[in-house]
């Protein structure tokens, strides 16, 4: 992970939520990277009920690929906007468990968000921005009686201070210690780069369950590129030196635009550019990976290309 901090730049796109609009609402969101073949999230479940049983506890997902903050990032930005002003998301997915990593509550879109200050925050932190940031004082907010455990903080820390939160136990002041909101580690993402009948940028995370792949090119940078539904591009997936797959394909609206098993882009649920095969994975049949090292390059085919192309 590469560890960088963020400018004021980055911080202009704030959503300037005041605390009292984001008033904690009772909601409670888990993600973590633990499965549920064991008892690490019924154990989680059962801390914040001990906290308040009037809790309304949901999952976002327990299946992101181990130690992976990237992932866990992306996935707290693509649910969060459609959760209520003032739920309080847990995330932990923690590989520094027990280091000296900070523990931290950010306040982003009028959300809360709990969790380590690892990089999980990059994708919130480039969308909303970081209102509010402060340390877990685990003096005051660590369950009872945990202070000889080193290696379930999602249990003892975390979960157990978002309930607290939530629940009204604490306000955001009693998380612990302010920090500069410039201060949360992020991960470099690269920007998406447009020019006339191209665009570039990269594949954040794959859509598991169907293999689709999804890039961070969205639909107005396609705009500008003057790439739009219906036209014929060249799509290239690449990951340092090497392609991992060259194709010319239809911009479609849906799958059901190409035959069974062809391969398609088009514009995904988050307005992102994305590569599917209709009804098939295309992740496992051509070994797509997904993270910021891994580059989508797109470019409008012309009529002639295309002709050839499909002789």
């Amino acid at each position: 992970m590469i560890r960088m901090w963020l400018t004021g730049a980055l911080l202009l796109v704030s959503s300037n939520y005041a605390m009292g609009d984001s008033a904690p609402n009772g909601l409670l969101v888990l993600q973590t990277d633990f499965g549920e073949s064991d008892g690490a999230v019924a154990a989680m479940r059962g801390v914040v009920l001990g906290v308040d049983r009037q809790l309304r506890i949901a999952d976002l997902t327990h299946d992101i690929t181990p130690f992976d903050t990237w992932q866990a990032g992306y996935r707290l930005m693509q649910a969060a906007p459609y959760w209520p002003v003032g739920t309080v998301f847990v995330s932990v997915v923690d590989p520094g468990v027990g280091t000296e990593r900070r523990s931290v509550v950010a306040l982003a879109g009028g959300r809360y968000f709990v969790t380590p200050d690892n990089g999980t925050l990059t994708m919130l932190a480039q969308r909303w921005g970081i209102d509010a940031l402060r340390e877990i004082d685990e003096r005051v907010n660590r369950r009872a009686g945990s202070n000889g455990s080193h290696t379930f903080h999602g249990r003892d820390v975390y979960v157990y201070t978002g309930a607290r939160l939530a629940a009204g136990v604490i306000d955001f002041s009693g998380v612990g210690p302010e920090l500069a909101p410039d201060t949360v580690v992020v991960h470099t993402v690269p920007a998406v780069r447009v020019d006339e009948g191209r665009a570039a940028g990269f594949v954040p995370v794959l859509d598991v369950r169907f293999g689709n792949v999804w890039t961070n090119i969205d639909r107005e940078s396609l705009r500008r590129a003057g790439i739009s539904i219906g036209d014929t591009v060249e799509m290239v997936i690449s990951e340092g030196e090497q392609v991992r797959w060259r194709g010319v394909i239809p911009l479609t609206e849906t799958f059901g635009d190409v035959p069974v098993g062809t391969p398609l882009s088009y514009i995904n649920s988050l307005d992102n550019l994305a590569l599917a095969l209709n009804q098939g994975n295309f992740a496992t049949r051509f070994g797509i990976v997904a993270g910021p090292e891994v580059l989508c390059h797109v470019r409008l085919v012309d009529e002639v290309e295309r002709l050839v192309d499909q002789r």
